[in-house]
């Protein structure tokens, strides 16, 4: 049976996905066979695995780092903000129903079988696997019911090593907060602290240190840098989110990503911030946007109520104004949705009723029960305007969404695409007057499409400077990987996180 360790967090955001992806990919440099594990997960971005169930992109990540193929296992139980207060529960990579918060705490104990049942799955096909936990396992009104917390380590057995923020400030009070507020039993599983995100001098934090060590009477496993490598996020905590993500080097193209207050696989436009010359900023109001080359609408867990955000904001206006101005719009997904004519929600998939849409296509979309969930690959088809070299390149991706868009007889459909999973062929997506939209997640990640785009829009501008990726994206998010194992092992006791790996509990 496999060996397991755990990461847990002193909250959200404190880097546990990111210290887990290193453990995974130390683990599969020194020949071990890794998986990761996260048995509940709150995101919005997520994956379709090759089976075609969803599953949380940040165990997707992880399994990238661990070099295994993703599967639903490594995350039984995704929950997907539709509100501030509900939830869509997506148990094994399946649609359970959309929940508020209090009628799932109620339930989700009765999840502990499927949540055991991907667990045991992993253990019997991997050597070791990395746990990660979620927010912090000091929240005191929810750990009766915990089953992602101290709740999974007692179900695995396995010992945890905490990790604090000590970016965001008081990283002692942190730690040492936590391990006080947890009862006697669920303090003796962890093993060891780890202090993260550190900027500095670190001779200055050792006394510091030493009276946590003391404290806690727990070890302090390392103090690790703030790393400067770029791995996929989350979700809406992303720092990437704040702003402009390059700000160091000449910028010849302007990419602005609307940021929705559900935006979903925003993840979708990582590969754009690895072209050298191209600016990726995140833009939540309408004095932000300007005229930018490129205005990308992402996914959305409610298509209709960020639609209405932008609205009353201004930003639709402005995406408006700016595309009359000569701005290429594309949208994925629910972003896609957005450019139609009109959006129905006849059976109340998200708001009920209707909306009008911006208008940039003419489309229209009706929100359905059933989810769209599946990987495809194809082409796209023939396109007009600024991206016209896009015309029968290959794409590949993958589909998960509530609603159908039918497109007017006028216009053209995007892609045509194959489901990996049926082998059924259709046409999708819709283009016209330098306005794309397609369902497509993943669709900019093959390296020609991503380098297309921008060199189409370069050449809309005048830019005779051939633009391109410095490598394939594959390969960059490899060097990532390899790049944060690196800086984990020089700064993590690994001789003694083996140790906790083979002792466990």
């Amino acid at each position: 049976m496999a060996k397991v360790i755990m990461v847990q967090g002193t909250m959200s955001n404190v880097g546990k996905s990111v210290v887990a992806a290193g453990l995974c990919r130390i683990f599969r440099q020194d020949g071990y066979k890794v998986a990761p594990f996260k048995s509940q997960n709150m995101a919005l971005n997520s994956f379709i695995t090759k089976e075609g169930l969803e599953m949380g992109r940040a165990q997707v990540m992880q399994a990238e780092a661990a070099g295994t193929e993703p599967c639903v296992a490594m995350n039984p139980i995704l929950l997907k903000p539709t509100n501030d207060t509900g939830s869509q529960v997506i148990v094994n990579g399946e649609v359970l129903g959309t929940m508020n918060a209090r009628d799932y705490f109620k339930m989700k104990k009765s999840l502990v079988p499927e949540v055991m049942k991907a667990y045991r799955k992993l253990e019997e096909q991997y050597d070791i696997i990395v746990i990660e936990g979620a927010g912090s396992p000091a929240e005191i009104n929810l750990k009766q019911d915990d089953i992602v917390n101290m709740g999974m380590a007692k179900m695995a057995n396995a010992p945890v090593l905490l990790v604090g923020d000590i970016d965001r400030g008081g990283v002692f009070a942190q730690l040492y907060g936590t391990v006080a507020l947890l009862e006697e039993d669920e303090r003796r599983l962890i093993k060891g602290l780890i202090i993260n995100k550190f900027r500095g001098d670190k001779t200055i934090l050792e006394p510091g240190v030493g009276m946590l060590e003391k404290l806690t009477q727990l070890p302090v496993l390392g103090v690790t840098p703030y790393l400067p490598v770029s791995l996929e996020d989350e979700d809406s905590l992303s720092e990437r989110l704040e702003g402009r993500t390059d700000t160091q080097t000449v910028s010849l193209l302007d990419l602005a990503v609307i940021r929705l207050p559900r935006i979903s696989n925003f993840t979708d436009f990582n590969v754009f911030e690895g072209i050298s010359g191209v600016s990726v900023r995140y833009v939540s109001a309408a004095h932000q946007l300007g005229n930018p080359d490129l205005i990308l609408l992402p996914g959305t867990k409610n298509t209709m109520r960020d639609l209405l955000w932008m609205r009353q904001n201004g930003l639709e206006a402005s995406v408006l104004k700016a595309h009359k101005a000569g701005s290429v719009v594309f949208g994925i997904c629910g972003g896609y949705q957005m450019l139609g004519r009109q959006i129905s929600d006849p059976e109340g998939v998200e708001e009920g009723g209707s909306i009008r849409g911006m208008g940039l296509l003419d489309a229209e979309t009706v929100f359905e029960p059933e989810k769209a969930r599946t990987r495809v690959e194809g082409h796209i088809l023939p396109v007009d305007g600024i991206l016209e070299p896009l015309s029968h390149t290959a794409v590949a991706g993958y589909e998960i969404h509530m609603g159908r868009t039918v497109i007017g007889d006028g216009t053209k459909p995007f892609t045509e695409i194959e489901n990996s999973i049926t082998g059924e062929r259709k046409q999708e997506g819709a283009c016209g007057k330098n306005v794309y939209g397609s369902y497509l997640h993943g669709i900019f990640n093959q390296e020609e499409v991503a380098v297309r785009v921008v060199r189409a829009l370069a050449r809309a501008k005048g830019i005779t400077e051939e633009m391109g990726m410095e490598m394939d994206f594959a390969s960059f998010k490899e060097t990532q990987y390899d790049l944060l194992a690196e800086g984990l092992r020089a700064h993590l006791d690994m001789k003694r996180i083996y140790g906790i790996l083979e002792e466990g509990v």
